[in-house]
C-alpha cells in the first residue's frame, strides 16, 4: 500500500506581473521519493519549489504538509546575512541545536571550516554553507533549487555520492543531465503552468516529453481541420432551420475559443555561431610548459596539440589553474618555461565564467550591438538585433533592459548570443552551461558538434562534456596536468577514478595517449612492422587522400541545402512526409560527414609521418 504524501501541493495558480505563472499545478511527495522537476527556464520551477517550501503563498490551491515532517529548502541564492559565521548559520538549520556537530562535519566535508565570515564569501562557498545547513539537518523532505551551482566537479561528484545514501525524500531542480539521471526516480515536468508526471526518471524523460508535443500537435492540427469545416458549413450550408443553425455557430465560437486557449510550447533558442576564416590545421601546440604564482606550481611541464575541428574539455577543482592554462594555451599569458605555437588565420571568441565581458552599464541591445547601431551580422548578413534577440527567447520590451536586471539564465543567454555574433573560427567558453536550461543546453551541444572550427570548453557538466568533447585535459596532482581521449566517461574509463575521487591504491596510471587514442582507426599493415621499413601509402589510402576534400565539400554543401529547407516552420504541417525525408537525409549525410572527416584526418597524420 503506497505510504501518505509528506507533502503535498493541489491545484496550485499563481499570477505575476498579470501573467499566469502557474495554473493547476500539482506535486506530491512520499517518503523516500526522488523526483526531478524539470521545466524551460521561466516556467515557474523555482517558485512551485518556494510554494512547497512555504516561502511564498500561492494565488489559490491547497499546501499540505504531515504535521511531524521536517522539510528542508536550498534556494538558489542562500542568504547568509545575520549570522557571524558559516557554523551558526548551518546549526540554526538543526531542529535539536546540541546536534551541531553534524553542521560542523558537513561544513568540512564540503571544504570549510566554519569560522568564515558569511560576507566574505565566494558564491560556490555560500553555497557550499548552505549545503551544510540542510544536509545536516537530515528532514523528512529535502528541497533543492539548482544545488550544483557554483560547485566544482569533485564537489558534485561528492553531493551526488551523499544524496544517494540519504533517506530523504528528494525534489531536485538542476540543469545537471548525470545528476538528475544518478538521483530521480520520478520526473514531474512544469508546462505552461501545469504539471506531468512521469514515474520513470529523468533518463526516461524527453522521450516521453517529446511524444507528448507531438500528441498536442497532431490534436491542434485536428482542430483547426474541425475549425476550417465549421467555418465552410457556416458560409455554404443550408441556411434553413435557423435554431440548428444558431447551435452551430455557437460551437464554432467554443472550438475557436479553444484554440486560442491552447498555449504553445515556448520557442526554442535559435542559436548560429558567425564563422571567421578557416584557420590553419595546426591551432594550438604547447610542448614542456609550466607556470607558476609565486610559490605555487600551475601548470608543470604540460604538452598537447590541438588541431582544427578538436574539442578540448578543461576540468578540475577550482583553484587548480584551469583559466591559468587557457591564458597560455590562446596566447595571453607567456609560460615561465616551454612554448607555446598558434597557428596560422585564428580569429578567437570568448566566453568567461563570470560574464565580465557584459558591463553593468550596458543594456541588452547595447551589449549586442557594442553599443551602437540597431544591427548584429551574422555570418555576413546584417539582422535586426530585436530579430536576434528573439532568436535567444528575450523579447522586443526587453531591448532596454539594463544587464543587471536579467536573471542569471537570461545573462548566460546573452553572454552566449554576444560570443556567438563575433566572427570566430576558435571558441573558448568558460562555464559556458551555467544557468542554461536543458533544452538551451540541447541546442548549444549541437552548435558546437556543427561548429567548423575548435573550441577549448571548461565545464563541470559531465554530460555535456561527453557529448562534446573529443579529449578530456584533468588536473593532476603536482601541478601535473594529462590529456585523455574521448569525453568525461572515457576519462575515467583511461584514469581509473573521476575528477573528485581519490587515485586506487596500487592504480599503476597510464594514460593513453590524445593522439594515439582518438585515431585507433589508422589503416594497419599485417604483422609487426619490419625494423628500418618506411610507411607509405598503398594506392587505395593515396586515392582516398586525393577525393576526400572534394567529397567532404559536397557533403557539406547538402547538409546547408537540406538545414535551410527544414528550418521552415510550416513544412512538418504543409507536407510530414517530406519533413521526415529530409529530416532522415540530413541525419545520414551529416554521419557520412563526420566518418569522411575522421578518415581523412587519419590519412593526413599518416602523410606527416611518412613525410615526416
Amino acid at each position: 500500500m503506497a505510504s501518505p504524501p509528506l507533502l503535498l501541493l493541489q491545484d496550485i495558480a499563481l499570477t505575476l506581473g498579470g501573467k499566469p505563472l502557474i495554473e493547476g499545478a500539482e506535486l506530491s511527495v512520499s517518503q523516500g521519493e526522488r523526483l526531478a522537476l524539470v521545466g524551460r527556464n521561466g516556467s515557474g520551477k523555482s517558485t512551485l519549489l518556494r510554494i512547497a517550501a512555504g516561502e511564498i503563498t500561492a494565488d489559490s490551491g491547497v499546501r499540505f504538509f504531515q504535521p511531524d515532517a521536517t522539510v528542508r529548502y536550498l534556494p538558489q541564492e542562500p542568504d547568509l546575512s545575520g549570522f557571524a559565521t558559516t557554523l551558526d548559520y548551518a546549526v540554526a538549520g538543526l531542529a535539536d541545536p546540541d546536534e551541531s556537530y553534524k553542521a560542523q562535519y558537513m561544513l568540512e566535508e564540503l571544504g570549510l571550516t566554519g569560522e568564515e565570515e558569511p560576507s566574505r564569501l565566494s558564491g560556490g562557498e555560500a553555497r557550499r554553507a548552505a549545503l551544510a545547513r540542510v544536509l545536516a539537518a537530515e528532514p523528512d523532505v529535502l528541497l533543492l533549487d539548482e544545488p550544483t551551482n557554483h560547485l566544482d566537479l569533485p564537489a558534485i561528484e561528492w553531493l551526488e555520492k551523499q544524496l544517494g545514501q540519504l533517506r530523504s525524500a528528494l525534489v531536485l531542480i538542476s540543469h545537471d543531465r548525470r545528476f538528475l539521471e544518478t538521483l530521480s526516480r520520478t520526473t514531474v515536468w512544469l508546462d505552461r503552468g501545469r504539471t506531468r508526471r512521469l514515474e520513470k526518471g529523468f533518463g526516461g524523460f524527453e522521450l516521453w516529453r517529446d511524444e507528448v508535443l507531438e500528441q498536442e500537435e497532431r490534436d491542434l492540427q485536428k482542430l483547426d481541420r474541425k475549425i476550417v469545416a465549421e467555418e465552410h458549413w457556416i458560409v455554404h450550408g443550408v441556411s434553413a432551420r435557423r435554431k440548428r443553425n444558431m447551435r452551430r455557430v455557437g460551437e464554432l465560437a467554443e472550438l475557436r475559443q479553444e484554440r486560442r486557449d491552447a498555449r504553445r510550447v515556448v520557442g526554442n533558442v535559435k542559436m548560429e555561431a558567425t564563422e571567421g576564416r578557416v584557420s590553419g590545421k595546426l591551432v594550438v601546440e604547447a610542448e614542456g610548459i609550466s607556470k607558476a604564482w609565486g610559490p605555487r606550481p600551475i601548470v608543470n611541464d604540460f604538452s598537447t596539440r590541438i588541431v582544427r575541428g578538436d574539442r578540448v574539455g578543461i576540468v578540475g577543482p577550482n583553484g587548480a589553474g584551469k583559466t591559468t592554462l587557457i591564458h597560455m594555451l590562446t596566447g595571453v599569458l607567456e609560460p615561465d618555461s616551454g612554448v607555446v605555437t598558434l597557428g596560422a588565420s585564428l580569429e578567437l571568441a570568448t566566453l568567461d565564467q563570470k560574464r565580465m565581458q557584459l558591463r553593468p552599464e550596458w543594456t541588452l541591445k547595447e551589449a549586442l550591438t557594442g553599443g551602437s547601431g540597431d544591427w548584429v551580422e551574422i555570418n555576413g548578413a546584417r539582422k535586426h538585433v530585436i530579430g536576434y534577440m528573439k532568436d535567444f527567447l528575450f523579447t522586443p520590451e526587453q531591448a532596454r533592459t539594463p544587464v543587471t536586471k536579467l536573471s542569471g539564465g537570461e545573462r548566460g543567454r546573452l553572454a552566449l548570443a554576444r560570443a556567438l555574433s563575433m566572427p570566430s573560427n576558435f571558441l573558448v567558453l568558460d562555464e559556458p552551461t551555467n544557468d542554461l536550461d536543458l533544452e538551451t543546453l540541447d541546442l548549444l551541444q549541437e552548435l558546437l558538434n556543427d561548429y567548423p572550427g575548435t573550441a577549448i570548453v571548461v565545464s563541470h557538466d559531465r554530460d555535456f562534456l561527453d557529448r562534446v568533447a573529443t579529449s578530456i585535459i584533468v588536473a593532476e596532482d603536482g601541478a601535473r596536468w594529462q590529456e585523455y581521449a574521448g569525453g568525461y566517461r572515457d576519462m575515467i574509463a583511461q584514469r581509473g577514478y573521476g575528477v573528485g575521487q581519490e587515485k586506487p591504491k596500487g592504480l599503476d596510471q597510464k594514460p593513453e595517449p590524445k593522439a594515439e587514442a582518438r585515431h585507433t582507426a589508422l589503416p594497419q599493415t599485417a604483422g609487426p612492422r619490419p625494423a628500418g621499413e618506411r610507411k607509405r601509402f598503398n594506392f587505395k589510402q593515396k586515392h582516398a587522400l586525393d577525393t576526400l576534400p572534394k567529397r567532404m565539400e559536397e557533403m557539406r554543401a547538402l547538409v546547408v541545402k537540406l538545414q535551410k529547407e527544414l528550418a521552415d516552420p510550416a513544412l512538418y504541417t504543409r507536407d510530414p512526409a517530406r519533413f521526415a525525408k529530409l529530416s532522415a537525409g540530413l541525419a545520414k549525410t551529416q554521419h557520412e560527414l563526420g566518418t569522411a572527416e575522421e578518415e581523412w584526418l587519419e590519412l593526413e597524420i599518416l602523410r606527416e609521418e611518412i613525410e615526416g
